[in-house]
């Protein structure tokens, strides 16, 4: 076998090669930043603490917003009626208020992160209905 047509026909493999690690280098480059330009821990960054003193968690318009979304979103997940082990029934007695906003905005778990879903409100509403003498799973 001639020496030179071997290395003449690995050429264009190896041109291949490189161009298939270029194009895998940029499609990870690509998922790792999401399109309107900050990572996560940017995003979150730029999201102030909620504060959940007494007055909001007792706050009607606070309660009847968590109560919107509990009944639309998490409801068939965590309420009573939901398929035994689809995920956890709540208990929110012993929960800290930045306990159950953290599961809510972060996931946890199979649970998805709400946080691109519903509005810093939103969610805050959710802890508070949560929190309040008229939650009912």
């Amino acid at each position: 076998m001639n020496k030179g047509l071997g290395m003449s026909m690995l050429r264009p493999v190896m041109g291949l090669l490189a161009l298939a690690l270029a194009l895998a280098f940029v499609v990870v480059l690509l998922l790792a930043v999401p399109a309107h330009g900050q990572t996560p821990a940017a995003r979150a960054a730029t999201e102030p603490v909620p504060k959940f003193d007494k007055a909001f968690l007792a706050s009607a318009a606070a309660i009847a917003s968590g109560e919107q979304v509990w009944t639309t979103q998490c409801r068939h997940c965590h309420g009573r009626a939901a398929y035994p082990g689809k995920a956890p029934k709540l208990s929110p007695g012993g929960l800290a208020p930045e306990f159950i906003f953290d599961r809510v905005t972060n996931g946890f778990g199979k649970m998805p992160p709400w946080k691109e879903v519903f509005t810093f409100e939103q969610r805050k509403g959710v802890v508070a209905y949560i929190k309040s003498s008229s939650f009912s799973p």
